[in-house]
């Protein structure tokens, strides 16, 4: 029987979850106008599929409107119909957005930066993955051999990258047990969360189509190496100049972008429940795994909270081209959107406060005592999920940047996710995780 092409209309929810309705793909200039019809209790539907506690109930009506230049369509020329997603904006019945859209509220940051700073901002993510039934064998870390195991899942995800608009950059076998890293070219404003979204999925349908199954968890072992995302940030001015980089600023920064930086430092024990969100999050931004456990600056430490990125004096791109921070404290299982939107916020935050640019740390923090700690202002961060988000609604100053109603939601969703893995030993956490992102 003939088919009828569908696409899939998408939005990023609190768990990090790319959740939709399809409609006919002959629809589709329609459905820029009139969206598909959305539900408000949806967003409180865990990444375990149980539905927290919700203060919507049954009421309530929504329409999620695409954007139009986050359509993606893949065929693979196999005998399985083409990929066809769209990202979208969710809105009130009278086109207001909605206080938990995701993709509404990184608008929102963005343009908190550009009012408060007259600055845009410009970066990418970079993602690690394992594939769960590859089975590389011991010695593969950083090898060609690990990287021949999954050739074929590359080149096909390179090709639907570039089909997508995204721009291909490295892909390598991790250090982990079957982990690999994907990185890509830069973009600009809400592009750069819209990219990420794209990826995440564009992973998990090559590797479906390859017959193996990727994974994004924060952490599948334990006792073994996790998945981070590291968000590659950096300013623009007014007229689209990089910003970010000043040769007589302290560790290169501009003022602005030295703000920037440390709100996002000062702010980010209260954000990290939004940009690290699961309860295995916090096995892995511990000390000695390469992530992140303190609101640190570091040059070109990876387990700095944010590092500053080195510059290559040989590839002819101009520094202040190159020149970037990187947001180390985050993973998968958060909302793209929703991650990137805390860390605006932090930052234009750190702004309006005039904050001094942070000094750097060059040791071993989990070395120094609580005074040398507090005496440098430096904390941990949140050791469990729950305590990140105890400090997340305890911040009076998420209020400002978020509406009491996501805030309000938002903890509701993460209590839910958090009594879901009641009475499971770290193991079977680890093993829910896995088996959902």
């Amino acid at each position: 029987m003939k088919s009828e092409p569908l696409i899939i209309a998408c939005t990023s929810d609190f768990a990090g979850k790319v959740r939709g309705k399809a409609f006919p793909q002959d629809e589709f200039e329609k459905r820029l106008k009139r969206g598909v019809g959305w539900t408000p209790t949806n967003v409180q539907i865990t990444c375990f599929d149980a539905i927290a506690d919700s203060p919507y109930g049954a009421l309530g009506d929504l329409v999620l409107i695409p954007a139009p230049e986050t359509r993606v369509s893949l065929d693979y020329q196999d005998e399985r119909p083409a990929e066809q997603f769209v990202f979208g904006d969710i809105l009130h019945m009278d086109g207001r957005p909605w206080e938990c859209c995701t993709r509404s509220l990184l608008k929102s940051a963005l343009d908190r930066l550009r009012s408060v700073a007259g600055m845009s901002l410009h970066g990418a993510f970079e993602h690690e993955f394992h594939v769960k039934d590859a089975a590389c064998p011991l010695g593969s870390a950083y090898t060609a051999s690990g990287f021949r195991m999954q050739r074929p899942l590359a080149e096909q995800l390179l090709a639907a990258m570039h089909s997508a608009g995204l721009k291909p950059d490295t892909f390598m076998k991790e250090y982990g047990r079957d982990q690999y890293e994907v990185t890509m070219g830069t973009a600009d404003g809400i592009a750069i969360a819209d990219h990420a979204a794209v990826l995440r999925e564009l992973v998990y349908v090559t590797a479906e189509r390859n017959g193996i199954h990727a994974s994004f968890s924060p952490l599948r072992d334990p006792a073994g190496v996790g998945n981070g995302v590291h968000m590659h940030l950096s300013l623009r001015d007014s007229a689209g100049n990089p910003a970010t980089y000043d040769p007589d600023g302290k560790h290169g920064l501009s003022e602005k972008a030295g703000q920037f930086v440390a709100g996002v430092l000062k702010y980010l024990d209260r954000i990290v429940a939004l940009t690290a969100p699961s309860v295995v999050s916090y096995t892995r931004l511990t000390p000695h795994r390469w992530s992140a456990a303190f609101n640190n600056l570091g040059l070109r430490d990876r387990e700095a909270a944010v590092r500053i990125c080195p510059v290559s004096q040989v590839s002819g791109v101009p520094i202040e081209e190159q020149f970037n921070f990187e947001i180390r404290a985050a993973d998968a299982a958060a909302s793209p959107y929703l991650a990137l939107a805390a860390v605006v916020h932090a930052g234009v935050q750190g702004i309006e406060e005039q904050l001094g640019t942070p000094e750097a740390t060059e040791e071993d923090l989990s070395l120094l005592s609580a005074e040398e700690l507090a005496k440098r202002g430096i904390v941990g961060l949140p050791g469990t999920l729950e305590a990140a988000i105890d400090a997340l609604r305890s911040a009076e100053i998420i209020g400002d940047w978020f509406s009491a109603e996501f805030q309000d939601v938002y903890v509701r969703h993460k209590l839910g996710e958090i009594d879901f893995l009641k009475d499971k030993s770290e193991a079977e956490i680890c093993a829910a995780y896995e088996a959902v992102y």
